[in-house]
């Protein structure tokens, strides 16, 4: 058993799957991996249950019975991990979105210090690779305006690759995470900065998918909009014990 974990939410990464988990398993470092399915219907799962026997006690599968939200499906993995000895849990795409070998990076910068470690798209200006440019604008104008509005200073706060330290997780309250798209990624963040844990940015080259379909929507968007103002007010009034 490796002391990290990635995990990898799935709908629908048939096309995907088998190469990045490979991908992970051929790295220098050895990472475990968990791939939450929420029951896909183009056989994603089946994919994952065919590579298990190449790798005994690495990959694991833990089948969801109906798709919920990235947010739900990662707090999953977390109290996965948690029942178990991973130091270090990770997230990262099922679509090659994130380079596998940033996992190094991303380890690297917690095994020396920080508390968590964030794969940065921004902060060394913008490195996004096959996105319009109205995508890059949205994204990089909602990075400023959570800054604004939250005052924690995260170059890229709607980031979905990233290193905990198993201690950050277990002291967040995970049932009390309340979005599950773009605004759970800056929700998990902000409840770590709030907590006084360091969170240092690994810049990377993000690449839009090649394969497969795009999760984004425009619920997710507004999601991330109204919610950081939400989420702000609770963690000043401390309501629903934020």
């Amino acid at each position: 058993m490796s002391d990290s974990l990635v995990i990898i939410p799935t709908y629908n990464e048939i096309e995907n799957i088998e190469a990045i988990i490979k991908a992970v398993f051929d790295l220098k470092k050895d990472f475990d991996i968990l791939v939450v399915d929420d029951n896909s219907p183009d056989g994603t799962a089946e994919a994952v249950i065919g590579l298990q026997g190449e790798y005994p006690n690495r990959l694991h599968l833990e089948q969801r019975e109906e798709k919920s939200g990235l947010g739900v499906a990662y707090i999953h993995g977390f109290k996965w991990a948690l029942k178990r000895d991973y130091q270090y849990i990770f997230e990262m795409d099922a679509d090659f979105s994130h380079r596998p070998s940033d996992l190094l990076r991303l380890y690297r910068a917690c095994a020396n210090g920080a508390d968590a470690a964030i794969g940065s798209r921004y902060k060394k200006g913008v490195n996004v690779v096959n996105w319009p440019l109205h995508r890059v604008l949205l994204s990089y104008g909602a990075s400023f305006y959570v800054k604004l509005i939250t005052g924690m200073w995260v170059h890229d706060p709607t980031a979905g690759f990233i290193c905990y330290k198993r201690e950050v997780l277990e002291a967040i309250p995970l049932d009390k995470v309340k979005f599950v798209g773009y605004a759970f990624q800056i929700e998990m963040k902000f409840r770590a900065y709030k907590k006084g844990y360091k969170i240092e940015e690994v810049s990377i080259i993000f690449t839009d998918r090649e394969k497969g379909k795009s999760k984004m929507s425009s619920t997710i968007i507004w999601e991330a909009v109204f919610g950081v103002i939400s989420m702000k007010l609770r963690s000043i009034f401390k309501r629903n014990g934020f």
